[in-house]
């Protein structure tokens, strides 16, 4: 093990496409979509233990410890490898929950793969997705830290390179629960099947974003709003909406327009995420056990 306190990322991702060719016999949707990280997200710092504990500060609103996928992450890797140590951990939050950029299921990743390294449990990436896709859907995606076209349910990824763009997020004031736009009796289930190459050479799409305009009038005003100066859409189910722009300064332009009473941020896309870069950072320094 490890000792000492790490800082660790947590990034957000976006969903810079996203289409959905059909339901499964489990109820699941099978979908197409391209992922892309930024250079912004949640911290977490971490301290392993020697007492087997898993503890996490500070709580969060309304979820239960059992229920965290931090907590889930960090026992699901003790039950893995057979690891009989603890950790401390330390959430610096800023991703909104509910935002459709990754917070919950990133945050699950970086635990997997910091604690792997601190523990040195010495599981493999596969093994780490393998255990991160019963967690969540987008989870492996995080952990294997490339941009990816995903298809399946998300978990059958293929690394790609694309534009490191720079990105206007806004997040609306609501949460919008995946289940919810999924379950929906208007949500388009048949699009059909392109080959990537088809798809990055066609205007980047979102399934999910006219149930979720229909159902939540603050996403579509802002949308709306963002349209006005660049090609604009909803990432993941939401709530969570992006204008794209070749440079910083665009990005920050349209920022400063937006009333100070919306959430919003500038970030640029990543194809290589901030928490590849550090798990390499870390492993390139001496280990003192």
């Amino acid at each position: 093990m490890i000792n000492g306190k790490t800082i660790w990322p947590s990034p957000a991702k976006l969903n810079l496409f996203l289409y959905i060719t059909g339901r499964r016999p489990d109820g699941y949707h099978e979908l197409q979509t391209l992922f892309q990280f930024l250079d912004y997200g949640d911290e977490i710092a971490i301290t392993p233990n020697k007492n087997g504990n898993i503890t996490i500060t500070p709580e969060l609103d309304g979820v239960k410890t059992c229920d965290n996928l931090i907590w889930k992450a960090a026992m699901a890797l003790k039950d893995k490898s057979g690891c009989q140590h603890g950790a401390d951990i330390e959430l610096k939050k800023i991703l909104p929950m509910g935002g459709g950029i990754g917070g919950g299921s990133s945050n699950a990743a970086t635990v997997l793969v910091a604690l792997n390294h601190l523990w040195q449990t010495q599981l493999s990436e596969d093994q780490l997705a393998e255990i991160g896709l019963q967690l969540g859907a987008d989870v492996p995606v995080f952990i294997r830290g490339l941009a990816a076209f995903a298809e399946g349910v998300g978990e059958q990824l293929i690394p790609v390179t694309t534009e490191e763009n720079w990105y206007l997020v806004v997040r609306p004031e609501v949460s919008i629960a995946t289940k919810d736009i999924f379950c929906h009796p208007e949500l388009t289930r048949n699009t059909p099947k392109r080959d990537l190459l088809t798809l990055v050479d066609t205007s980047y799409e979102n399934d999910c974003e006219k149930i979720v305009r229909l159902l939540y009038p603050e996403v579509d005003k802002q949308l709306s709003w963002l349209l006005q100066y660049a090609p604009s859409r909803l990432t993941g189910t939401g709530s969570c909406v992006f204008a794209e722009f070749s440079n910083k300064n665009a990005a920050e332009n349209v920022l400063a327009k937006l009333p100070d009473t919306v959430s919003a941020f500038v970030a640029q896309g990543r194809n290589v995420s901030p928490l590849k870069e550090t798990l390499a950072k870390y492993q390139s320094q001496p280990q003192s056990n």
